[in-house]
């Protein structure tokens, strides 16, 4: 094996100090010097430094020196020797002074270094490069000397760096590691938070990337030893004594570091308990605290639908602040069941403990935030649904404080309709109102727990007396509205009445002039005998009967019209012309009826005398004849006489020819009458 070392490298020197073995398998140490001035200073420690890589057993088969001085001068070589003397006389067996081509051989003289043996303790000898091959095999000896040996000393640099490194970072934290894990288990709480000052994973991993590195040159140095003619590159005694001294540091930093990653496992669990545990009181204190001073102060439920909605938002505003610290429990709760999965059994109580304190505070002030929120709910309804009630009792009560003016019976039956509607609206609504206002007091009975010192009794009394006076000053206006509109429907019966009777007494005029007319066109025969005459007397009476009859209806239906006006105080209301008309028509109905009566009259005398007067076989009298003549005279008269109304209109019975007709039968009926006179008088002369 071999071992490289070099100067500090801050200084960036040449100089460069390589260990190989001479043939007593002693180390071989090379100092090359350069033209350059050569501290002696940093010599000297790079010597100390270099002696203080190998173990003990190397270091005692003694060294070989080579002083390389073909690019420097003899002052140096010489000086450099003699500091040899002061540094390592004792490990020291042979130092070999390579001297440039015939270059000091005037100077040797001066100082030889054979004749200094003794007081030097070591042998030095001045030897050409080539010629080193005489005192130490070419195998161990570099190029540049001649030799085979395969040598990178910026390498070797590098891993030596690497190794110090490693040496010192691992035994600095081997130490911090032991007292961190001591204190740990000795529970000082002043160390609990203790930190290495290196990264145990970085470590670790530069260490076992240095023992890969030192056991591949191992492996490589063993394989090529016998193959290459003197010329394999073989493992310095350094790199060999290195690999265990890394094996037995990183068996004692895994060792530690295991013992370390356990306090460190403790330390999170304690650390994320702690922070759980504060956490908790957070959440706790605040739901007992802060929050519920919000729920405190918010008993009311409003005196209107406005009022309710602001105590919703607000209570909006109050959840939203819970919310926020539910979603803490939530992450909570999360953490304390995955800590409970994976926990100790130590752990575990205090863990339930803390996780069921944090529940039923958090379970008690949602179910409280719940409660409030359905009571602040169903108060809203209650109001809107008081406040639509309200609404439809002013629409009802403005509909009954108006004057009524209906036109005809349909539209107060229509009126009528829609307030029974309206009335039923309204019945409905107190209903829903009671009922919604049944559910808030029980739920304002049921409130009391979450309202922390508060004297719960006055202020639901005074809720319990807001819903009660708004109940029942509903069902008050919903009476009055009620007694108004059976008020209301009285009237607009009466009102139907009313119009019914006007109605009927138009009719009643109508009938009235449709007989008057009847009895005018149709009412025009005087009969053919006396007989006929008798039953046109008779069907005469029966229709004057009947007229007599729709007048006196007529009269009774404007008299009950009268009454109702003045029932309903409707004073812009009358018959109208309705009673003037029924007089007049009636009127014209008796001149005309008179006039029939006594036409018929006069008929039925008539006819009763002209069948006596024609009678076969019988004398006439000369009464029945005068009188046949003097009544059949005057009702021919009579038939050219037109009916004069009260008004002085006149108006005949039929056309002319119905009169012509009539005329005709009772001249016909007289001529009879006069030729039987003629013949009865023929017959006495």
């Amino acid at each position: 094996g071999y071992i490289t070392l070099i100067t500090p490298v801050k200084k960036r020197k040449k100089q460069r100090q390589m260990k190989c073995k001479d043939r007593r398998s002693g180390l071989i140490l090379t100092i090359p010097l350069c033209t350059e001035q050569t501290s002696m200073e940093e010599l000297s420690s790079t010597l100390d430094y270099l002696l203080s890589i190998p173990s003990e057993k190397c270091k005692a088969r003694g060294f070989t020196v080579i002083v390389d001085g073909r690019k420097s001068q003899w002052n140096v070589v010489k000086t450099v020797v003699l500091m040899l003397q002061n540094v390592i006389p004792a490990e020291v067996s042979l130092v070999c002074v390579v001297k440039p081509d015939e270059f000091w051989d005037k100077k040797v003289t001066h100082f030889c270094f054979w004749k200094e043996k003794d007081r030097l303790g070591f042998e030095v000898i001045l030897v050409s490069a080539n010629k080193l091959t005489r005192y130490i095999e070419p195998c161990q000896l570099t190029d540049e000397f001649g030799g085979s040996l395969q040598y990178d000393h910026m390498d070797w640099v590098n891993k030596r760096l690497v190794f110090e490194k490693f040496t010192k970072e691992s035994t600095s934290l081997l130490d911090e590691l032991a007292v961190i894990n001591e204190n740990e288990k000795a529970s000082q709480p002043s160390d609990s938070n203790a930190l290495p000052s290196f990264d145990p994973e970085t470590v670790l991993q530069t260490g076992h990337e240095l023992l890969s590195e030192l056991q591949q040159r191992r492996f490589n140095g063993s394989e090529g030893g016998g193959g290459g003619g003197g010329t394999a590159w073989s493992p310095m005694d350094d790199e060999l004594l290195a690999q265990p001294q890394v094996m037995k540091l990183l068996d004692s930093l895994r060792e530690q570091y295991t013992k370390y990653q356990e306090v460190c496992r403790q330390r999170s669990k304690r650390s994320q308990l702690e922070e759980i545990q504060t956490k908790v009181m957070q959440v706790v204190n605040w739901l007992e605290g802060p929050g519920t001073e919000q729920l405190r102060t918010q008993w009311g439920i409003g005196d209107s639908i406005r009022a309710s909605q602001a105590l919703l938002l607000k209570h909006e505003e109050i959840e939203s602040q819970h919310s926020e610290w539910f979603a803490v429990y939530v992450e909570l709760n999360q953490q304390m069941a995955a800590l409970l999965s994976a926990g100790d059994d130590e752990d575990l109580l205090e863990l339930k403990a803390l996780q069921q304190q944090l529940s039923d505070v958090c379970y008690r002030q949602a179910s409280q935030l719940e409660f409030r929120q359905n009571v602040l709910q169903s108060a809203h309804d209650f109001h809107g649904t008081a406040q639509d009630l309200s609404q439809q009792l002013d629409g009802l009560l403005g509909m009954l404080c108006a004057d009524v003016a209906p036109a005809d019976g349909a539209a107060i039956q229509q009126t009528l309709k829609h307030l029974e509607e309206k009335l039923k609206s309204v019945e409905g609504a107190l209903q829903s109102l009671r009922e919604k206002g049944q559910v808030l007091l029980e739920q304002i009975s049921n409130q009391s727990s979450w309202f922390y010192g508060k004297d719960m009794q006055i202020e639901n009394k005074e809720n319990i007396d807001h819903i009660h006076s708004i109940m029942e000053d509903m069902q008050l206006r919903k009476q009055r509205c009620e007694d108004m509109v059976d008020v209301r429907r009285l009237k607009m019966l009466q009102m139907v009445q009313l119009f019914k009777c006007e109605e009927d007494a138009s009719q009643a005029v109508e009938w009235l002039g449709e007989l008057l007319d009847a009895l005018l066109k149709t009412h025009i025969r005087l009969g053919d005998d006396s007989q006929e005459a008798k039953v046109l007397l008779e069907k005469h009476r029966k229709f004057v009967d009947v007229a007599q009859s729709t007048y006196d209806y007529g009269r009774q239906l404007l008299q009950a019209t009268v009454v109702l006006c003045q029932s309903l105080r409707c004073t812009t209301r009358s018959s109208g012309d309705t009673l003037p008309r029924l007089n007049r028509v009636w009127k014209q109905f008796t001149v005309t009826a008179d006039e029939r009566q006594h036409r018929l009259d006069m008929a039925s005398t008539f006819h009763t005398a002209a069948d006596r007067g024609s009678e076969p076989g019988e004398l006439l009298d000369v009464e029945v004849f005068e009188e046949v003549e003097t009544v059949g005279k005057a009702l021919l008269d009579r038939l050219t006489i037109p009916v004069i109304f009260p008004d002085g209109s006149e108006q005949f019975f039929g056309s002319p020819g119905d009169m012509a007709s009539s005329a005709e039968n009772i001249r016909d009926r007289m001529k009879l009458v006069e030729d039987k006179r003629l013949q009865q008088e023929e017959a006495e002369h």
